[in-house]
């Protein structure tokens, strides 16, 4: 196993890419030879400049548009990327996000968060990844082989204050990756198929930066002053923090890993407060 981190034979298909720790991973992706199914969805844009700055340092990449949270629009992605790639053997559900409006603050408090914006960051996290993995686990059982990793978050692990609907749909992911994992063994004995999940710990992203930054100083927050206390490598992730650990779960190097969370945090969940 001189080079596992080799997937010139792969093609990996990554939701929510257009964002930051997820278009980090498709370029991880495509620089170790991967074809790249970049999946957009309110933001199609971002996906197709991810997908031509791939192209254009000789890897392999298009664009797609699908929304996440509908299982129909989930299954014409696959007929798409199967037309265009013909396969796939590696998901990526990275597709989420928090909302202000599900997320207690001074003037919203818990009694009054609207349940349109609790439902939206429920359906984003966890009926994202949830139908994804209905539609892509029966092709890669069909296909006798493939590779899913879930995007978590710490909120799953130690709940964020005032992040409560954040927090609640990750603890769901965390808890569906293990369930999944032990399904797809189950059901596809003769598949060579591994589900795993990352769990980030604070990285700056479009969807959090209001909780970490103030917008009018471009200080910390009172909540980042927060988290950087208690992270002891004393700063916020980087998106490149996030290519390692993602290339590793889903290369053959882990392939006794299967069910499994890993924790990418800077010391957070290690760190005890004394």
């Amino acid at each position: 196993m001189k080079n596992p981190f080799v997937f010139d034979s792969k093609v990996a298909l990554v939701t929510g890419a257009s964002g930051v720790l997820c278009g980090a991973i498709s370029q991880g992706l495509a620089d170790c030879g991967a074809a790249v199914a970049v999946v957009g969805g309110r933001n199609l844009q971002k996906a197709r400049t991810l997908a031509e700055t791939i192209r254009k340092n000789g890897g392999r990449a298009v664009a797609f548009a699908c929304d996440v949270t509908d299982r129909q629009s989930v299954e014409r992605l696959r007929d798409e990327v199967i037309n265009e790639f013909g396969r796939v053997d590696i998901l990526v559900n990275g597709a989420g996000g928090a909302h202000k409006d599900a997320t207690t603050s001074p003037d919203l408090p818990f009694s009054e968060l609207p349940p349109d914006a609790v439902r939206y960051v429920l359906d984003l996290n966890f009926l994202g990844t949830f139908y994804a993995c209905q539609v892509f686990s029966g092709e890669m059982a069909k296909s006798r082989g493939g590779r899913i990793l879930n995007i978590s978050s710490m909120g799953a692990v130690h709940p964020l204050t005032r992040s409560v609907a954040y927090s609640a749909a990750k603890a769901a992911v965390s808890n569906f990756t293990q369930w999944l994992a032990v399904h797809v063994s189950q059901e596809y004995p003769q598949a060579d198929i591994r589900v795993n999940e990352i769990t980030p710990g604070f990285f700056l992203t479009e969807q959090n930066k209001f909780l970490l930054h103030d917008q009018a100083t471009g200080d910390y927050t009172e909540r980042g002053r927060r988290v950087i206390a208690h992270t002891p490598l004393n700063r916020f992730g980087k998106p490149e923090d996030i290519i390692g650990p993602a290339l590793w779960l889903l290369c053959d190097a882990a392939q006794f890993v299967h069910g499994a969370s890993v924790i990418v945090d800077g010391g957070m969940n290690a760190y005890g407060g004394i």
